[in-house]
């Protein structure tokens, strides 16, 4: 009896202790990894806005804005514009509950002009348990006329709302508006500072927000990429395209260990990675799918490229890897699946009118989420295997986030948090 109650108590209090299993935060731009995936085994996969199925809450933003929400333990960060006021927020919200913790204004400068696909709160934020770092475009430009210069500015907020530092990283103009998502690395925040004009790759320290490295780019061509950190052969690289090329960077010093010239102009998506390549989709004024092998140093363009094909058009989604097939979203609402040894074209398949919310994938399904709010969800497979198609009944620019379970979608009036627990 006494073993019994021993062994009845040791699991009640895993129960109680034990966190759901394998579920993980999604404190920066795409997820702990920034690549999309998620290794929870209970992702939602049914749900509708409408008539609230498996919709846990829902919750009014102020302002507008296309970043996505992170996610560490209990909070929920995301930013918005007040475009009447002309402020620009940073939101703390109660992951059980939904509620608005609280709001910080974190600028007030003048609208910029954007491209009619931005906004002016499109940076995701990033966290690292204890402080959320946010960035946001400054002028002083009041016509509102696309390409107005202004600064880049990055700021650090504690978890109830104070501000720690907020700091210019340097000068940025660019006609599409601004868009940059910070990536932690040790101490450091990263910020790509790709722009019509003097570009530049930078990092601060994570506690005072001072310039540790800033890296000049070459070409000085706007780009929004958001850099991958990823080891490779003992060496941890940023890689990224931008800048008329794709890069790896030391991250701790700045320093370009290697590239590939082209294979366009402009770049939004991220990069994604496996044991034998980076990935790549863009972008403007051409579009590509690449491919490029590891172990490169200096220029690789002719060496390290192991496929590259030009029939999707996919320039701002990101893509997503599972069961070695690469995923991609074209822009115009098509889905594409390549085989991530050769570059075969496995299938392509028209799902909705437009994407701009990058892919994510868990237990081998492949979420795709349209601008209208409809997110087809498939099996990551060599055939075009649709599981279910859920209804938002919102448009949707923002990236999902997946933690503890849980699925949040950011429409563009609420934040909806999906629950099938």
């Amino acid at each position: 009896m006494f073993r019994w109650y021993r062994m009845f108590s040791a699991a009640i209090l895993c129960l109680m202790t034990c966190d759901p299993v394998d579920a993980e935060n999604w404190s920066g731009w795409r997820g702990e990894r920034g690549d999309g995936t998620s290794l929870e085994k209970n992702v939602p996969t049914d749900w509708d806005g409408k008539s609230g199925r498996n919709v846990r809450w829902k919750t009014a933003i102020p302002g507008t804005g296309y970043s996505s929400p992170i996610v560490h333990g209990d909070h929920i960060f995301l930013t918005s514009c007040n475009e009447s006021e002309q402020t620009r927020l940073l939101h703390c919200l109660d992951r059980r509950s939904g509620s608005v913790l609280w709001t910080r204004e974190v600028l007030h400068s003048p609208l910029e002009g954007v491209h009619k696909l931005n906004g002016r709160a499109s940076g995701t934020p990033a966290t690292d348990g204890e402080l959320v770092y946010v960035t946001f475009f400054r002028t002083d430009a009041t016509s509102g006329e696309r390409g107005e210069p202004g600064e880049m500015l990055v700021g650090a907020y504690d978890y109830q709302g104070q501000q720690r530092w907020l700091v210019t990283v340097g000068s940025f103009s660019s006609i599409h508006g601004y868009c940059t998502s910070p990536v932690l690395y040790r101490d450091l925040v990263l910020v790509n500072g790709d722009h019509d004009g003097e570009s530049y790759l930078a990092a601060l320290n994570r506690n005072s927000g001072e310039v540790v490295w800033k890296t000049p780019r070459v070409h000085q061509t706007r780009s929004y990429v958001t850099p991958l950190i990823r080891e490779v052969n003992g060496q941890v690289q940023a890689v990224m395209a931008g800048s008329k090329c794709v890069a790896g960077f030391d991250p701790m010093t700045g320093k370009r260990l290697w590239w590939v010239e082209g294979p366009t102009e402009q770049f939004v998506a991220s990069m994604v990675h496996d044991d034998r390549h980076f990935y790549l989709t863009a972008g403007f004024p051409t579009y590509h799918v690449m491919a490029i092998r590891h172990g490169g140093k200096q220029d690789v363009t002719e060496s390290h490229v192991a496929w590259h094909v030009n029939d999707a058009k996919s320039y701002v989604p990101s893509p997503v890897l599972a069961n070695g097939l690469l995923f991609v979203a074209d822009d115009r609402g098509i889905a594409h699946c390549f085989d991530c040894s050769n570059g075969e074209h496995v299938w392509r398949d028209r799902l909705g009118p437009h994407f701009s919310a990058s892919l994510i994938t868990s237990q081998g399904l492949v979420y795709f989420t349209a601008d209208d709010g409809d997110t087809t969800i498939m099996q990551a497979a060599r055939e075009p295997i649709v599981l279910r198609v859920n209804k938002l009944g919102e448009r949707v620019y923002a990236s999902p986030a997946v933690s503890q379970g849980e699925l949040f979608l950011r429409g563009t009036e609420h934040l909806y948090c999906i629950s099938e627990l």
